[in-house]
């Protein structure tokens, strides 16, 4: 069995990279998060790019532990905000990872903008760190709209705002394996999946 460390303490994104290994037929790999190895001083989220970011968060993790490391870094960029939040969605209000202040933010700046241009997109960049071996960098994306008001439960971050494209409701009322597969980080963890079963020797075709 093969460990990997997510670098995270999210345990909906341990879940979401779980289920995803599950779902394609993966086995042999044990993924951990951050909870679960020594605790280290993490790499600073300083970078202007997503790819930037993760990729620091894996090297920084792969460096720490000797694991092999996946990490993301991923935010919504808004059309009428030139694509802000970007690498400071988490941030956007001030505080990180208050998603209700985050929200509240980013409706209020969108307050006066008409449906036709609340367009949007998530992001995510997902890196992964074989200690001595290789680096890889993959990015997803998921192109919708901003909500005028948050809408359901699940999720977390903007999902009650965000209605993808071509839906009618948002990404916070989708199910979890609704949202695996089609989300920014779905789809970008599963460009992964190639990498993270090699370090299982397993055989894997999308």
């Amino acid at each position: 069995m093969s460990r990997v460390l997510l670098v995270s303490r999210n345990a909906k994104k341990l879940k979401e990279l779980r289920r995803i290994l599950d779902e394609a037929g993966v086995a042999g790999i044990e993924i951990v998060g951050l909870d679960d190895v020594p605790e280290y001083a993490e790499a600073p989220e300083t970078g202007a790019t997503f790819e930037e970011n993760a990729l620091a968060k894996a090297r920084g993790g792969a460096a720490a532990t000797g694991l092999p490391c996946v990490a993301d870094d991923s935010g919504i960029e808004v059309d009428a905000l030139n694509g802000m939040p970007g690498v400071l969605s988490a941030r956007w209000s001030g505080i990180h990872g208050d998603d209700g202040a985050n929200n509240r933010l980013l409706l209020a700046q969108l307050g006066d903008v008409p449906d036709e241009r609340r367009g949007a997109r998530f992001v995510s960049a997902c890196a992964l760190v074989v200690p001595g071996v290789r680096e890889t960098v993959v990015r997803g994306e998921w192109p919708g709209a901003i909500n005028r008001a948050p809408v359901g439960e699940g999720g977390f971050g903007y999902d009650p705002l965000f209605v993808p494209d071509g839906g009618r409701i948002t990404a916070a009322q989708l199910t979890p394996a609704e949202k695996d597969a089609v989300s920014h980080r779905g789809r970008a963890l599963t460009l992964l999946l190639p990498e993270l079963a090699a370090l299982a020797g397993a055989d894997y075709r999308a």
